[in-house]
């Protein structure tokens, strides 16, 4: 009887332990998910502020941000600006997972690989929203080992590349993981998207060295990475993606 009352004993403690651990736990959560976003905010900004060339090592990112970038939500399908969503507080990947604010791709249409396609995207103008020396464009697609995140930086003119950075990727290192070297990085600056202001994106990697305004070297020794990244840039900038939108730019047609 002694030794069933012990066991008992034990496993009321275990259960009340599991249940204050199981409280702290979520208390913790709870207490720092704002804290967490709040990082997740200013890690975003400071990202926008890195690929259009502004930030400094040190700066106030939120005061440089509010200042200098104006964020605007975009149809993709039309390339019209809308005030359906908040640009503030919209999450365009939260979007692409609800069926109502998303559309599903297969097949050749889905080039880049990520499923579904958010109906509506942010996108960030540096300076003057009505006549904007950078464009700041959100792009995903997959690369060997999953999903690569970044920000393609583009001048005013909706068709010449200032600056491409992946802020999340899975890539091997000192193969596809050069993606975030910055001699690679650089090679984008001056690149063109369309010739002869087409909708059909003409920028791709390549290898044996670069001969073109259309063309990046591939990264060595990472073929996947490289098709991947030259397929997500064409969806992104193709009628699929933000070409409507850009077409108000490089089509000498207002862009606001």
């Amino acid at each position: 009887m002694a030794g069933n009352n012990s066991i008992k004993k034990t496993l009321m403690v275990a259960l009340a332990l599991c249940i204050v651990c199981s409280v702290v736990v979520s208390t913790a959560a709870v207490v720092l998910q704002p804290m967490q976003e709040r990082n997740q905010e200013l890690d975003r900004k400071s990202n926008i502020l890195q690929v259009a060339e502004i930030y400094k090592p040190g700066m106030d990112v939120e005061a440089a941000f509010d200042k200098l970038i104006t964020s605007r939500v975009i149809n993709l399908k039309t390339g019209e600006y809308t005030e359906r969503f908040d640009p503030q507080s919209y999450n365009q990947f939260e979007a692409a997972k609800d069926p109502a604010t998303s559309r599903t791709l297969s097949g050749e249409e889905d080039k880049a690989g990520i499923g579904r396609e958010e109906m509506y995207s942010t996108v960030y103008l540096v300076g003057d929203p009505k006549d904007p020396r950078q464009i700041v464009l959100p792009i995903r697609g997959q690369g060997l080992w999953g999903l690569m995140r970044g920000f393609l930086a583009l001048k005013g003119d909706g068709n010449t590349i200032t600056g491409l950075s992946y802020y999340s990727h899975s890539e091997t290192p000192g193969l596809g993981g050069e993606v975030d070297n910055p001699r690679w990085k650089a090679k984008w600056d001056g690149k063109e998207i369309y010739a002869d202001k087409g909708m059909e994106p003409e920028i791709s990697l390549v290898k044996g060295g670069a001969e073109t305004k259309y063309e990046v070297d591939a990264l060595s020794g990472a073929t996947l990475t490289s098709r991947g990244v030259t397929n997500m840039l064409h969806f992104w900038l193709s009628e699929s993606g933000f070409g409507p939108y850009l077409a108000r730019f490089h089509g000498n047609s207002e862009g606001a």
